[in-house]
């Protein structure tokens, strides 16, 4: 059974930044690829970053390209993004998932549908 666990959510001023965790359990990291995604009030959900089963491989949304970073520390079994620069459109509930696949399309981002999913953790950046 996986089960994901996000932690790190808060509330931050524009230029702040924050770094959201992953906890996994009940699988090993280097077994899926994991996601980070996002749900903007009033939006669909959009997908923010991803991280290959290898770690040698990481991906981005134009939108959070030089901002943000996924990393995974192995022996905690956890998935991490770093956010700086941080927007208020970046204001969100952002969610781990795992068990998916994702890449670049030419320079476009993608995402496949993922089947495990964390509950979410929400970002709020304003002053």
């Amino acid at each position: 059974h996986l089960q994901l666990v996000e932690s790190g959510g808060g509330w931050v001023q524009p230029g702040g930044s924050l770094r959201l965790s992953c906890a996994a359990s009940g699988f090993r990291l280097d077994s899926y690829t994991i996601g980070w995604f996002r749900r903007a009030p009033g939006k669909g959900r959009e997908g923010v970053s991803c991280i290959n089963t290898r770690g040698d491989a990481s991906y981005y949304a134009d939108s959070v390209k030089g901002r943000f970073t996924i990393s995974r520390d192995i022996d905690k079994n956890t998935v991490y993004l770093q956010m700086n620069s941080l927007k208020p459109e970046d204001t969100a509930v952002y969610y781990c998932a795992a068990d998916g696949s994702c890449g670049y399309s030419g320079r476009h981002y993608f995402t496949s549908e993922f089947r495990s999913w964390g509950q979410g953790a929400q970002v709020t950046v304003s002053s």
